[in-house]
């Protein structure tokens, strides 16, 4: 049984062709090589914002949002992973990256993975991934994950393979989080118990032979994936924290 892993690339590259945009394809393909290599089928939705940064900019002072934004908004609320990537501008993202997740609903990302990647001339920029992006998508209460990738020109032409490298083993943190175990080798026992006699009875309940299951979202209470629950619903004001001190 094929089970499908919805991923949503969000590039804010200024530029065709950019480096963001290849940064992203980076992550995407290291993203979509991890998850076949779980038994899962990628579907990947690309979200270039240069091409709906005017929407973008109407939709921030309209409640009327252009479809095209829409979509996009869409697409990255229902995904299972995210892949985020900007390049740096004054040692921040880029107000059209920002502008776009201030859109998000609240709520809408929470407990979803995201790949975070960031671009810049420089080795200098590295730390936006962690000083900018992964407060932004911890306020958002997704998952960054561990592993951030940054990208200066010089590693575009790096003969090693450092940047792939480091953008596997954000993938494969991402595939974590979600909860999904590698499949179990050739030859071996599974650990349902199931046998081959079982092989009916499991078609029979999984639907016809080749049917698709999506795993991310529709996993998240067996893969203990963050709950929405409102972690501040037993709040209390500081004011009135001071007015019980002073009783």
């Amino acid at each position: 049984m094929t089970r499908t892993l919805t991923i949503a690339v969000v590039q804010a590259g200024l530029s065709t062709p950019s480096s963001t945009s290849r940064l992203a394809d980076v992550l995407q393909t290291a993203l979509e090589t991890e998850a076949r290599s779980r038994a899962l089928e990628p579907e990947v939705t690309r979200i270039d914002l240069r091409s709906i940064a005017v929407g973008i900019m109407e939709a921030t002072i309209s409640p009327v949002k252009p479809a095209a934004v829409q979509r996009a908004l869409d697409a990255v609320s229902s995904a299972d992973v995210i892949i985020a990537v900007t390049p740096t501008f004054n040692a921040s993202f880029s107000g059209l990256f920002k502008s776009f997740f201030d859109l998000v609903k609240p709520k809408a990302l929470a407990g979803v993975p995201v790949m975070l990647g960031a671009t810049g001339g420089t080795a200098r920029h590295s730390l936006i991934t962690d000083t900018a992006m992964r407060p932004l998508f911890s306020y958002l209460r997704a998952m960054p994950v561990p592993t951030a990738i940054f990208a200066a020109s010089a590693d575009f032409a790096s003969a090693d393979d450092s940047l792939a490298a480091r953008a596997r083993t954000a993938a494969e943190e991402a595939i974590v989080l979600l909860g999904v175990d590698a499949p179990p080798a050739d030859g071996a026992a599974d650990p349902s118990g199931a046998g081959a006699g079982d092989g009916a009875d499991d078609s029979a309940a999984d639907g016809a032979e080749g049917s698709s299951q999506k795993p991310g979202r529709g996993i998240s209470a067996a893969a203990g994936r963050t709950s929405t629950a409102d972690d501040f619903t037993d709040f209390v004001p500081f004011g009135d924290l001071l007015k019980q001190m002073k009783k």
